[in-house]
This record gives structure tokens, sequence and C-alpha cells, in this order.
């Protein structure tokens, strides 16, 4: 992740009760402790801390509220539904992100990065929630979900993620069969 560097920066200013010159609980105390609960959870996801990186982006879920900023809506839900031990709330994670990625536009997609395609997002929301539905017996609705996500494949660029997904598909379609 690249950001990283520059959200350890970010957080190193909001322990403490502020950065230098600011008064605590300024709006920008409450962007970086945002900042820092993501941070957390990122880290506890890389070091395979699963329970830990769920507890801190619920946490940042909580902060940002269900009217919160629509792309980083799609991409906290995203995360947290990989990190559920049960596939019911995993499956309504995956629904939470694809309901956030149905209101995105590609203008607040592009202010992340210039050549997001909010359309790019389809192929692996709806594979995760065909592998929901299959992980809950559901094999028609699994079906469904991956059959979007065959017809969405077209939006994924050629690179190495886009490849994983479309490998994904490809083996999720052979369980189905």
């Amino acid at each position: 992740m690249s950001d990283m560097p520059e959200i350890a920066a970010l957080d190193d200013g909001a322990s403490g009760g502020g950065a230098a010159g600011r008064e605590p609980g300024t709006p920008e105390d409450a962007v970086l402790a945002r900042l820092a609960l993501g941070l957390d959870g990122v880290q506890a996801a890389q070091r395979g801390r699963t329970s830990q990186a769920r507890e801190s982006f619920e946490r940042l879920w909580e902060a940002l509220g269900e009217r919160g900023d629509v792309f980083h809506r799609c991409v906290l839900a995203h995360y947290l539904a990989d990190l559920q031990d049960d596939p019911r709330a995993e499956l309504e994670w995956d629904r939470r992100a694809l309901a956030a990625a149905d209101s995105l536009t590609a203008e607040r997609a592009q202010t992340y990065e210039s050549a997001l395609q909010v359309r790019a997002f389809y192929p692996s929301l709806h594979l995760n929630l065909a592998s929901d539905h299959l992980k809950l017996g559901e094999p028609d609705r699994a079906r469904d979900q991956l059959e979007r996500a065959v017809r969405s494949l077209d939006a994924l660029p050629e690179d190495a993620y886009s490849a994983g997904i479309r490998s994904a598909v490809d083996e999720l379609q052979q369980r189905l069969r």
C-alpha cells in the first residue's frame, strides 16, 4: 500500500491529543483518528490478526456512518466482508459494498485515482457475493451472482489483480458445474 507511510505520518500527529499549534477536538483530529483506525486495521489484517482488524474496521465504519463518503463505504465494507467468520455476516458486508458501488460516481472514484473506473469494481463484488451464496448452500443465487461477475469482466484492465479475479471466476464456475 503506497499510502501507508503518508497515513502513518498523519497518525503521528494525532497521538498525544493533537498536532502542534492545534487544539484537540478539531475536525482534523477526527480525520486523523479515522486514519489511525484504518491503519490499525490494515496492519492487523496484514499480520493475520483477523479479529483485531475486524474490530478496527468496524469502529471506522461506525465513525464513517451509513451516510459517510460512498467511496470509503464501498472499500471499507469490501474489506470487512473478507474479515468475517460468519458467512451470513460476510454476505451482508458484501451487499453493503455493492450498494455503495451502485451509488458511486465515476467522478468520485477518480478523485482517488484518475484512471479508476467504477465498473471495474463489479467483477470482484459479484464474485464475492457468489462465493457467499455458495458457502450458504445457495447454488442458484451463487450462479446468478457469478454470471453478473462474468458479464462485468470486460471492465477490468489487463493487470495482475484482474488476472486473479478472472482466475477466481473460472475456479468458481468449475465448482458450480
